[in-house]
């Protein structure tokens, strides 16, 4: 253990062995919030990253030892249920254990060694957690991904970050082996199932006979600990990375700040295992000693997800605001809360209505969070008065943010092009009121956030441009009442294809690109158009597009995001 935490731990654990003081009183107990104020500070900048630094041993393991001295409730610090009735709980001490078994895995079946990277592709699973927490007491370096991926992303993928492993369940196992000789990084080929596939190893049965003995890397701060591939706005997707401590102790403030986690809470994230969201649990909610709720979920259904929260003692809920709108679609009244006390949500515009009626009809606020430090500035860096429209920007001069991305991996360009002056650009706009409110104006580029999947246009017109009815095409987003925007194409048909039924033509259209690339991508609208507006170079104007979509709509209301 590090010598910053060491003497904290070690007190905790004589106070609870009965160890007095020289006049036979014992000392004041370090409660566990003076541990997790330490982790705050540093969240906050407050007090220096330490040189070395790994989640599991730091900050997982210390929870056990606390736990073991009584400083703890008796609640999981990991719940797992399915729709079956089945059930997975873990302790810290149980987590711990379980996840030196599968280090051993990872170094011994699969070879794996510090910096080594593996993709984990699968679903609401309790393996994710495991293999999550393995990776960091390995040392190798996470890569998260959805279910959804198809073969042509899952080679990108692949081939981009020279992963040496691959973790993943039986439906996706297929389609790895369809591109894995493509992918001469990939050494290793782990299956989560309990049946047997040729080429592959079975996690499960390894994780069985694993020794629970294992030191865990002694990682530095700065050492990365998860690589995330964006959604591909402006091109391919581009590899972002993280670092122990980013995600590590990046997220210890928000999760007491923002979800107002205590080691009491049981929080439920109702997030896709490969989005970043479900990283910002795991780093945001085991920190401060709350329990991880995880349903298998293999749908979203309003009332699943209703009935789950009347059933199951859940103190905190995230959702993306798609979710909250089709919760409050039902009768609310009807549902019994045992145990629901804050509800966050974030990663696309929350309306005001929506707030309005989960209120009214359930006595909760609806917290919404912005994913970003906020700063406002023009085209040239230059920080702008209250009341102007600028770019949000994060300052990464003269010091680095220690929780902000590294870099883009190998795209100096591409990280280069993002910064302007002492500022990241991130991409959004918005103005400053008088008070300090930074209001939340939009995108000012492509991307398109449906139900919270951000999804490039570039990615979707290529899928599209792989049909031999499409001579070319542009792709933008138009509202929608439940997922506050869809991917909507408009499309220039070759001359083989003008006089075909427009219906079928649609469907045949959404059915392809269904198959080129992940579903939720598909246009769910589509217009066949005589020609593109463009430049005088030549460039589709997409933002001409865009605004003819949303231009008859009833803006939406402006909301403070940070303070």
């Amino acid at each position: 253990m590090r010598l910053w935490l060491r003497e904290l731990v070690l007190q905790a654990l004589r106070n609870a062995r009965g160890i007095c003081g020289s006049h036979g009183q014992p000392p004041p107990l370090p409660v566990p919030q003076k541990i997790v104020a330490t982790w705050e500070a540093i969240s906050l900048g407050r007090q220096p990253v330490p040189e070395y630094f790994n989640f599991a041993h730091d900050v997982l393991d210390v929870w056990s030892q606390l736990e073991k001295a009584g400083h703890r409730p008796p609640i999981p610090a990991f719940w797992w249920v399915d729709g079956t009735g089945a059930e997975v709980k873990w302790s810290f001490e149980e987590l711990g254990e379980q996840s030196r078994k599968a280090a051993n895995v990872l170094e011994g079946a699969c070879g794996l060694q510090p910096g080594d990277r593996m993709m984990l592709v699968l679903p609401r699973l309790p393996e994710w957690w495991l293999v999550s927490v393995a990776c960091m007491r390995t040392g190798a370096v996470m890569i998260p991904g959805i279910s959804q991926l198809t073969e042509k992303d899952l080679k990108f993928r692949l081939q981009a970050s020279r992963a040496k492993a691959i973790i993943t369940s039986d439906s996706l196992a297929p389609r790895v082996d369809a591109i894995s000789a493509d992918c001469p990084s990939l050494q290793t080929k782990l299956l989560v199932s309990d049946s047997y596939r040729p080429g592959w190893m079975n996690f499960r049965e390894l994780l069985w006979e694993a020794s629970t003995e294992h030191n865990c890397a002694r990682t530095r701060s700065q050492d990365p600990v998860a690589i995330y591939f964006t959604s591909g706005t402006t091109g391919t997707p581009k590899m972002v990375e993280h670092t122990q401590a980013s995600y590590g102790l990046g997220f210890v403030a928000s999760g007491r700040r923002w979800v107002a986690l205590t080691k009491s809470d049981i929080f439920w994230n109702t997030t896709d295992t490969g989005w970043v969201k479900a990283a910002w649990t795991l780093f945001s909610a085991w920190p401060n000693g709350s329990c991880i709720f995880v349903h298998e979920l293999p749908r979203v259904d309003a009332k699943f997800i209703l009935n789950t929260l009347s059933r199951f003692p859940i103190t905190t809920l995230c959702c993306v605001p798609t979710i909250f709108r089709l919760l409050v679609q039902e009768d609310l009244t009807r549902y019994q809360f045992q145990s629901l006390r804050h509800c966050v949500t974030g990663g696309e515009a929350l309306t005001p209505d929506v707030r309005e009626k989960w209120k009214s009809q359930t006595g909760l606020e609806l917290h919404e969070g912005y994913g970003q430090s906020e700063t406002v500035v023009d085209e040239e860096g230059n920080i702008l008065p209250p009341g102007e429209e600028g770019n949000v920007a994060i300052r990464v001069r003269p010091t680095r943010p220690f929780c902000f991305f590294t870099c883009y991996l190998d795209n100096p360009e591409k990280t280069a092009a993002s910064e302007q002056g002492d500022f990241y650009i991130t991409g959004d706009r918005a103005h400053m009121d008088k008070d300090g409110y930074f209001w939340f104006m939009g995108r000012n580029d492509d991307v398109i956030n449906s139900s919270s999947y951000r999804i490039g246009p570039v990615e979707v017109e290529s899928a599209l441009a792989e049909h031999p009815a499409v001579l070319e095409s542009a792709v933008v987003s138009s509202p929608d009442p439940i997922r506050g925007e869809v991917v909507k194409a408009f499309i220039v048909l070759s001359p083989a294809y003008s006089s075909h039924d427009p219906e079928k033509l649609t469907q045949e259209l959404q059915e392809h690109v269904k198959r080129v690339t992940a579903p939720y991508k598909y246009p769910r609208k589509m217009a066949f158009v005589s020609e593109l507006p463009k430049t005088v170079s030549g460039k589709i104007q997409r933002s001409k597009l865009r605004r003819q979509e949303w231009e008859n709509e009833k803006q939406p209301q402006k909301g403070p995001i940070s303070h």
